[in-house]
């Protein structure tokens, strides 16, 4: 079918200066849209925060109103004020008490961090950590899609064991490097053709092919001549090769195909998270949004910061409410007061993660609201200081997908937090019969 005068094709830019734009979509380009009858995405986010969270006794009344988790439970709880920004979403959202990793309970400090999404057991001396839930879901869904998943946080790289900076880990439970530059981020994924023409990037595609091969080739070669720890070595090399070698030959399959329309006037590219964390976290945010508007990927993970102080994150609570302790401080402190700042800072928190849901929720693509498609999971590994139990989570979206929301759960220790995980996979159409120490789906999950 051939467009009339007034008609555009989704692939329309506005170029001008040297600079190309993409266009928001637009009714003129409904001619051009897939069919209805094609699957809506199904899509799976999970969004972290370290060190636990404020959880003073909820018989206190002078602080009671600072515990994250509400009050009542069932359809009937009451949000406090940690989570009230969440409450124009109430029906757009679950929160889960009571779940954890059984293997994670006893591990020391913010170890239990590093399995919030692989349940690994970490509790020997060696590190041996499994493959995270959002990668199962990466290799299933990864057909659709440009890239595997996006895989964010606040300072980028993977950290180092008990203080990773990454959620992501591997078939093998290797960390996978995040990603925390947002004008790097942009240009690399969104920029129109790579910032370059289509047949420079044809070239450089080939090129990078051409590298990829030859390395692998000699590195097998050398694997023969290596001792059993040396070979150890070379095959974790060997295997992070693979992964460029695959997502090389991704990018040239999808070179021809469109990316769907975005409007990215509403990007502050370089924020500093010395000085606005807030911007900062919201442009991770605005970045993830379009990255699922897009259909650019359809698996994301984004750690908003470290555990134990480490990195960028542990000033925020200075930066943006002129608390003048530490992140990590205020979780350890028992000074007067010390519910009120841990609160305030994580209402703080969970007024950014609200800032996500609305932008999810106002932004829609051929197929209605991003959010309606969308499992997004918002939690810690962690409940107070240095206890790996009763993880504070919310899980928002998935409403098209048939998730029963407006309801505390509360659960015992019987049930692990590897359920809800499995229970998540089964809602992007992962057809998994468990995933690391699950005992089944949860029940009365679904509509």
């Amino acid at each position: 079918m051939s467009p009339k005068s007034w008609q555009l094709d989704r692939r329309s830019f506005l170029r001008g200066m040297g600079v190309v734009c993409a266009l928001p979509y637009l009714e003129a380009m409904s001619w051009a849209q897939p069919a209805r009858s094609q699957p809506a995405p199904k899509r799976l986010c999970f969004v972290y925060f370290p060190n636990g969270c404020s959880l003073p006794n909820a018989n206190n009344k002078e602080y009671a109103q600072w515990r994250w988790f509400p009050k009542g439970e069932g359809r009937d709880f009451e949000f406090t004020n940690v989570l009230s920004s969440l409450e124009p979403y109430r029906q757009d959202l679950s929160i889960f008490g009571g779940l954890s990793h059984p293997l994670s309970r006893e591990l020391l400090g913010h170890l239990a961090g590093d399995t919030y999404l692989t349940a690994g057991d970490l509790r020997g001396d060696q590190y041996m950590n499994a493959i995270s839930v959002d990668q199962v879901a990466a290799h299933h869904l990864k057909k659709h899609t440009r890239y595997p998943s996006l895989v964010l946080s606040g300072d980028g790289g993977v950290g180092y064991k008990s203080r990773v900076s990454t959620l992501s880990f591997d078939p093998n439970g290797k960390p996978i490097p995040s990603e925390h530059r947002h004008r790097e981020i942009f240009e690399r994924y969104f920029s129109p053709d790579g910032g370059a023409g289509s047949e420079q990037r044809r070239r450089s595609l080939r090129e990078g092919k051409k590298i990829v091969d030859l390395v692998l080739e000699d590195s097998k070669n050398l694997h023969q001549r290596l001792g059993q720890n040396d070979q150890a070595k070379m095959e974790e090399f060997l295997s992070s090769l693979n992964t460029v070698e695959e997502q090389v030959r991704r990018n040239e399959a999808w070179l021809d195909v469109p990316m769907k329309p975005f409007n990215a006037d509403h990007l502050q590219l370089d924020p500093d998270p010395r000085v606005d964390p807030k911007a900062y976290i919201r442009t991770t945010f605005d970045l993830m949004v379009l990255g699922l508007q897009t259909d650019l990927t359809r698996v994301m993970t984004y750690m908003i910061a470290r555990e134990d102080g480490m990195g960028f994150g542990d000033n925020f609570p200075n930066l943006a409410l002129g608390i003048k302790k530490g992140h990590h401080t205020i979780s350890h402190d028992n000074a007067t007061g010390h519910w009120t700042e841990w609160g305030r800072y994580d209402q703080w928190l969970a007024e950014q993660f609200t800032y996500f849901v609305d932008r999810m929720k106002q932004t829609e693509d051929e197929h209605g609201s991003l959010l309606d498609h969308s499992l997004v999971l918002y939690g810690s590994a962690c409940s107070t200081t240095h206890n790996a139990r009763n993880y504070p989570l919310v899980l928002a979206g998935g409403s098209k997908l048939g998730v029963r929301h407006g309801r505390y759960t509360v659960y015992d220790a019987s049930v692990p937090f590897s359920n809800l995980l499995l229970t998540l996979l089964h809602g992007v159409g992962v057809k998994a019969d468990s995933f690391a120490d699950s005992t089944g789906p949860l029940p009365d999950f679904w509509a």
